[in-house]
């Protein structure tokens, strides 16, 4: 039986933010995603992301949902298609939440938040464990000094080990472990601890980079 193991986790992750950002044919890229609300509902980013949320919590609900984009990406590495599918689902939302909120996603300091928020009501202890000290709220704005070029890869690393902790390691197990993905469904629990710590960080204090430091992104 195989095995699922940190190492592969951690470079779906990799594929995952790249496949959000690009998009693929079938699925909308983070920032298409992101442009989507904001012609629905201008001017509030809270609406906008609250909207998206809940949309994928619906999405997720729905059968065939999550097992549909297996077969449109093709991951580099020893993953099942739907445990794929949704890194990719989770990752998609929560940098469209980041685009929302004004921010780049090609920045590092973005990135390594985008991928923190997939450890949900844990952020923080993520954040604690690779050497980031952030207070009640976590704010941008004041950790973002505190992220290096090695921050990214320490998060990547922890946040892989997380997931295969919740997954399990053995493929055969991954269906109960899970437990939300069942029939091509998500677990709205996790959706929803992952947009809420998203929402936090990139939208409740939305000018958190510098305009010179942050590029932007076109909308």
């Amino acid at each position: 039986m195989p095995k699922l193991t940190e190492s592969a986790i951690q470079q779906a992750l990799e594929y995952a933010y790249e496949k959000a950002f690009d998009g693929f044919p079938g699925a909308d890229s983070a920032i298409e995603l992101a442009q989507s609300y904001k012609e629905k509902y201008p001017s509030d980013k809270l609406k906008q992301a609250n909207a998206l949320i809940n949309w994928q919590i619906a999405a997720g609900a729905t059968s065939g949902f999550i097992t549909g984009l297996g077969g449109l990406m093709t991951f580099p590495v020893s993953i099942p298609a739907n445990l794929a599918s949704v890194l990719f689902i989770q990752t998609r939302m929560i940098m469209s939440i980041a685009v929302i909120g004004g921010h780049d996603p090609k920045d590092d300091r973005v990135k390594t938040l985008v991928l923190s928020c997939l450890a949900g009501n844990a952020v923080k202890d993520i954040l604690k464990e690779v050497g980031i000290e952030a207070g009640k709220k976590i704010i941008l704005k004041t950790i973002a000094g505190q992220i290096s070029q090695g921050t990214l890869t320490r998060v990547s690393r922890v946040v892989s080990f997380r997931l295969l902790a919740k997954f399990g390691t053995n493929l055969g197990k991954l269906i109960p472990l899970i437990g939300g993905i069942i029939g091509g469904t998500m677990d709205a629990v996790w959706v929803a601890s992952v947009g809420k710590i998203a929402k936090q960080i990139f939208i409740s204090d939305s000018e958190i980079l510098p305009e010179e430091e942050n590029n932007g992104v076109s909308h």
